[in-house]
């Protein structure tokens, strides 16, 4: 069955953009920072590995605030795949390869029929969320950056009360000269709660 993985690059403090985020500065003040170890991601080490790894996914479900914010990927996220975004409310005529869907079940069913055998990419911190309040979450793959920007949009503002995680995978790009440019790249498996 496909992995529902959430990608999201952060802070060390836990903001996905810094503050005044719109249409005109998607990122907010600063929060481009965030993603300066995005230039490194033809590298053979662990950015190149881990953005390989999301091109690879076969499908995308992205919050509708990060879908429109990033310009709708110009109608395509990555080669076709099929992106299903999660939403109050649906217009009527969504483009192309595009599917609006306003019960995180049903996104979470279709993303992974879509998917087949392969893995699907959760884009948006209140998809996130979506998905982890309905169980439907099956990994986290956070970027890191070793920057505090004290202010912006949280990925993590409106969870359930507790959620248990197992990190699986920990990989950190170089320091050194391009010190503006490292991340540690963790991968946390979601730990579902044993039936009673």
């Amino acid at each position: 069955m496909a992995v529902i993985r959430l990608y999201m690059t952060m802070s060390l403090d836990g903001f996905i953009a810094g503050p005044k985020d719109d249409a005109d500065a998607p990122l907010g003040i600063g929060g481009g920072r965030l993603f300066n170890w995005l230039d490194r991601r033809d590298d053979p080490g662990p950015n190149g590995q881990v953005v390989a790894e999301a091109m690879a996914t076969r499908a995308v479900i992205s919050g509708r605030r990060t879908y429109e914010l990033a310009g709708r990927w110009q109608g395509d996220h990555h080669d076709g795949v099929p992106v299903f975004v999660l939403t109050h409310e649906a217009p009527d005529d969504p483009p192309g390869s595009i599917r609006y869907v306003t019960d995180v079940h049903e996104c979470a069913a279709l993303a992974r029929a879509a998917a087949g055998d392969g893995d699907i990419m959760v884009h948006g911190a209140g998809a996130a969320q979506a998905l982890l309040r309905a169980g439907l979450m099956d990994e986290l793959e956070l970027h890191v950056v070793p920057v505090l920007l004290g202010r912006g949009r949280r990925l993590f503002d409106d969870l359930p009360d507790h959620i248990e995680l197992e990190q699986v995978r920990q990989l950190t790009s170089p320091d050194g000269e391009e010190a503006a440019k490292s991340v540690t790249h963790l991968r946390y498996r979601v730990r579902r709660p044993s039936p009673a």
